[in-house]
């Protein structure tokens, strides 16, 4: 994830998901905050757009995610909205953080974002469809595809998420690193 901004022209927030087994990339351009909801919201996005149909009979969603930003293994909101998802979707989500530091690891920045950046190299972002559509036309030879659409919606900052609300999360946090691995079950809603 990284702002583009244009003082005339407003701002561009890309928010990527990759799927290593379909080598697919969504990528979810904001214009307001990086936020916990707006990295949620991205997901959310991905998977009605394209997981769903990619994996019909899947009942876990795995994430692999950064430390820090709006998806930081301390971000109480982004657990909340998480659950929300995960009830929403009937899906358990599994979360899987890389340690502090080792976000390169990450194969969001080597099998997407690097193409991605690759193929608007040099060209000028005028515009939101610019970006969009360069998005949308980055392949490669072993068969990346991308798809990528706008998120107008804005994004409130600073909410604050109280420990009862963090203490209605149906987590469960793993063995190892807990605070890094963890799951969020969907709640039966009656």
């Amino acid at each position: 994830m990284h702002d583009f901004v244009d003082p005339k022209l407003g701002k561009a927030i890309p928010y990527g998901i990759y799927d290593l087994t379909s080598n697919q990339g969504w990528v979810n351009v904001g214009i307001d905050h990086d936020t916990a909801e707006f990295a949620v919201e991205s997901i959310r996005h991905w998977w009605y757009s394209m997981g769903k149909q990619v994996y019909p009979s899947s009942e876990h969603i795995m994430i692999t995610a950064d430390c820090g930003g709006s998806n930081s293994y301390r971000s109480r909101l982004w657990k909340l909205k998480l659950q929300e998802l995960a009830t929403d979707t009937g899906k358990t989500i599994h979360v899987c953080h890389f340690p502090p530091g080792t976000s390169k690891w990450n194969k969001i920045e080597h099998r997407l974002f690097c193409h991605i950046t690759q193929n608007w190299r040099g060209r000028p972002l005028t515009s939101l469809q610019v970006v969009i559509n360069l998005i949308r036309n980055t392949t490669t030879t072993q068969g990346l595809e991308v798809e990528a659409r706008l998120d107008p919606n804005l994004y409130k900052t600073g909410i604050k998420v109280t420990d009862q609300e963090l203490d209605t999360i149906a987590i469960e946090r793993n063995s190892f690193h807990g605070e890094w691995n963890y799951i969020i079950k969907p709640k039966v809603v009656s």
